[in-house]
């Protein structure tokens, strides 16, 4: 029987000695979109995309819009009717690799569901994506937020900055996030996308190009890990949720297996460290802003 898993995640699982419980979740993986996720794509405002460029390089991209801005055509394929953020790559990205992986999330209720397949990009502002991969995760070390939408002055120009490392009020958005998501690659297997929450300073800055946090206890899959011990190319994205700007960081990640290295994260199993090659920071365009509830349960 051939694994729903590739050799990386299996690795990673073996390390961990969690092959019989990554065996029993793997199986809620289904390549077709259930009615229940149908519904709840369609009253999402928000999506995180991970994407590769023309490089290889992975990065994380923020997509918004009015609830049914997304929403399933069929069992397998998800349409997206949103415009990029200008300076983000996501669009020359989907020209150039059509491996895609996506993450839902309402914070409210902490439910959340990834999709990961291959996309289509016709035209500018429609995206489909054509699933292999469909399956929700638990509401672990999600903060809870309520949205709402802000009018966006149409005459205002995007403020975009790019850099090989981080600047002060980058470094301060880290410091300050208890959100933040991930996107990796497998070269067969194609992209993911994912969320990683925790206590505000959860993620270090070790330099102005390197950061870690933990890796908590989880689903047991190790989707992202996986990619990671054969794929080191991974895309971080960070929202400040109170001004709608973005920050896109694509580098490479390693996982930190020392015990030693984990003590130092209260709760953590592992570390990864991320070395930034280069960090992209959008303003003025997100229309979506965020009300802080309560920490993840």
């Amino acid at each position: 029987m051939t694994s729903i898993y590739h050799s990386g995640e299996l690795a990673v699982q073996a390390r961990a000695s969690v092959q019989d419980i990554a065996s029993r979740v793997g199986q809620s993986i289904r390549s077709t979109i259930p009615l229940a996720a149908q519904e709840f794509l369609r009253s999402q405002p928000m999506a995180i995309l991970g994407t590769l460029d023309g490089g290889g390089r992975v990065w994380a991209s923020l997509l918004a819009g009015e609830p049914g801005f997304m929403q399933a055509v069929d069992e397998q394929t998800v349409q997206i009717n949103a415009r990029s953020i200008p300076g983000d790559p996501i669009t020359e990205n989907l020209i150039t690799n059509d491996q895609v992986g996506m993450i839902v999330i309402e914070f409210a209720t902490r439910r959340r569901m990834r999709l990961n397949g291959r996309a289509e990009a016709p035209s500018e502002g429609s995206i489909y994506i054509h699933a292999n991969q469909v399956y929700s995760n638990c509401p672990k070390y999600i903060q809870a937020r309520e949205w709402e939408k802000k009018a966006v002055h149409p005459s205002a120009a995007p403020s975009v900055k790019r850099a090989s490392h981080l600047t002060e009020g980058q470094r301060r958005l880290i410091k300050e996030a208890d959100t933040f998501f991930i996107a990796s690659s497998h070269p067969e297997s194609g992209a993911d996308a994912s969320h990683r929450g925790g206590p505000p300073g959860f993620v270090r800055i070790l330099n102005e190009s390197l950061l870690a946090w933990p890796d908590y206890s989880g689903n047991r899959m190790f989707q992202t890990l996986g990619n990671i011990s054969v794929n080191p190319s991974a895309g971080l994205l960070f929202i400040d949720f109170e001004s709608g700007g973005t920050l896109q960081l694509t580098g490479r990640a390693r996982i930190i297996w020392e015990v030693e290295c984990a003590m130092e994260f209260a709760g953590a199993e592992r570390v990864v460290e991320f070395q930034i090659d280069e960090a992209i920071e959008i303003a003025g365009v997100n229309t979506l802003r965020w009300q802080f509830v309560d920490n993840a349960g």
